[in-house]
């Protein structure tokens, strides 16, 4: 019986997953988690098969895959951004599907992933093929490289010859592409992508 637990930080949403689970007769459900930095220390004391966590919890499950590696991870993406899958991967990721599929293929990945297969969304897989992996433009990864390294907004429109009303609109842009919080989060991100040397 798989032991499954659930990482979403959006109420509704986890307790729609959990709904969905506890109808799985031959699935424990053993743990919700509403927040990124304690799902590592709940997943060791609850030791799941599986975690389901969001495309937003990359560096948890490459944690994971460390210090609890007999734990699956299967990433429930809102998006399919090859972007995405490219962490995933390098993440150790076990499965990673479209939160828009019908509700059973949940069940099905979980017993898929706890029986040794990793499961991808073969839509993403080939888009992730066919993309050399930024989304970002070359200006854009400047100006958030600028950023990362700690200069204001005022600093890169000197150092760049540009206003700062076209920074911000770089780094608007940059959010988005990402689907980042914040700009501190789209700094953490294309980290984790590697994009930022």
């Amino acid at each position: 019986m798989p032991r499954v637990l659930i990482a979403e930080e959006k109420h509704m949403i986890r307790g729609a997953l959990a709904a969905l689970l506890r109808l799985e007769p031959d699935m424990q459900l053993v743990a919700e988690v509403d927040r990124q930095d304690s799902i590592v220390r709940t997943a060791m004391a609850s030791r799941p098969d599986v975690a389901i966590l969001t495309s937003d919890g990359m560096t948890v499950a490459a944690e994971l895959h460390r210090k609890l590696p007999e734990c699956h991870t299967l990433v429930l993406a809102s998006e399919a951004r090859p972007w995405l899958l490219r962490q995933a991967l390098s993440a150790h990721v076990s499965g990673f599907i479209l939160n828009d599929e019908p509700p059973a293929q949940l069940a099905e990945t979980i017993r898929k992933v706890v029986a040794g297969e990793r499961i991808f969304n073969p839509d993403l897989m080939l888009r992730a093929l066919d993309t050399d992996g930024t989304p970002l433009t070359a200006r854009e990864l400047e100006v958030l490289r600028l950023l990362a390294s700690g200069a204001e907004s005022i600093d890169i429109a000197r150092s760049l010859s540009l206003s700062v009303g076209t920074i911000r609109n770089y780094l608007t842009s940059v959010v988005t592409k990402l689907d980042a919080r914040n700009r501190v989060d789209a700094i953490r991100i294309a980290s984790q992508a590697g994009w930022l040397p």
